[in-house]
């Protein structure tokens, strides 16, 4: 989608700037800028703001082969940021986006190493279907991972969407949601619980991020770990949680975690550099403007102590 952000312009006027974004393309974006090859899969316009997403795409090198092509119009997001958090106004009738469909046996799966879904794809009906079935499909080849990215204003059904995000992280090996999603979700504040049913229903890993408090997980086998946040002084929390989830994976892959059978052993020490490196490079994204993820150039200290020597 495209996100257009709020900006004043010269003479004072409140004013916007149309930003290439969406969660999924943000993450792609912020793995590929990382080190890791990644690709996007969905649907994308061949209009004007199709061409910008694409473009953005290629610029930070994510493989656009899976991707489908076609007329219909770009999803739209306006954003204002309110409480500390970007509220979206989404302008997401038949769109590219919408309209994208999985056909079984396009994705090569057997050389693909993770495959991530969640937030806006996922609130309509169809594209959840389209997802879900791919999924099915990628299920057993590739390590699963899933962010809900909830977007209130879309969901007309609570219960259904409810239902729609469990099916999700039942399906997943790593389920990550913020906090402010679980509080959508689920209300209260039970990480511990919610974690221990998703681990129960077959995930290997369950983060919780929670802003300025850091993030905790639960794994499987290495228990509870949590990591504080980085301070940082934050121009927007836009495209935050895209790079703590883009460099996760990357993490992940970085030190031999990636797979499935391999994440299921992933140790305390393992994961705790992951999920700081996830931490640092998501703060990294605060101190900016927009969802731009930071590259490798932009992380030596905090991949020196993901890889140590």
């Amino acid at each position: 989608m495209i996100d257009f952000l709020p900006v004043k312009s010269a003479d004072g006027r409140d004013a916007a700037v149309p930003v290439a974004g969406g969660s999924c393309l943000n993450i792609a974006v912020g793995m590929a800028r990382l080190g890791a090859p990644a690709g996007f899969v969905g649907g994308i316009s061949t209009d004007l703001f199709g061409r910008i997403i694409a473009d953005h795409a290629l610029a930070s090198q994510v493989e656009l082969r899976y991707a489908t092509r076609s007329e219909h119009q770009t999803t739209l997001a306006f954003v204002r940021t309110v409480g500390g958090e970007p509220q979206y106004a989404f302008y997401d009738e038949g769109t590219a986006s919408r309209n994208w469909v999985y056909r079984h046996g396009s994705i090569p799966f057997d050389e693909i190493e993770a495959i991530h879904v969640g937030s806006t794809t996922l609130v309509d009906d169809q594209g959840a279907t389209q997802a879900l079935a791919m999924l099915r499909d990628a299920r057993g080849s590739v390590t699963i991972s899933f962010d809900p990215n909830c977007r209130p204003k879309l969901v007309k059904h609570k219960t259904h969407y409810v239902e729609r995000m469990n099916a999700f992280a039942a399906i997943a090996d790593i389920v990550r949601m913020s906090d402010v999603d679980f509080e959508f979700l689920y209300g209260g504040g039970d990480h511990a619980g919610r974690a221990k049913s998703f681990i129960e229903a077959g995930a290997s890993l369950v983060v919780v991020t929670r802003g300025i408090k850091g993030a905790q997980a639960w794994h499987k086998q290495a228990g509870v770990v949590e990591v504080e946040a980085p301070i940082v002084d934050v121009v927007d929390t836009i495209g935050a949680g895209d790079s703590f989830q883009a460099a996760l994976l990357f993490a992940l892959r970085a030190i031999g975690r990636i797979k499935s059978e391999s994440l299921a052993q992933t140790n305390a020490d393992e994961l705790r550099r992951a999920l700081s490196f996830a931490s640092g490079c998501a703060a990294l994204t605060c101190g900016r403007t927009g969802a731009d993820p930071p590259r490798q150039a932009d992380v030596g200290p905090e991949l020196s102590r993901l890889l140590p020597a």
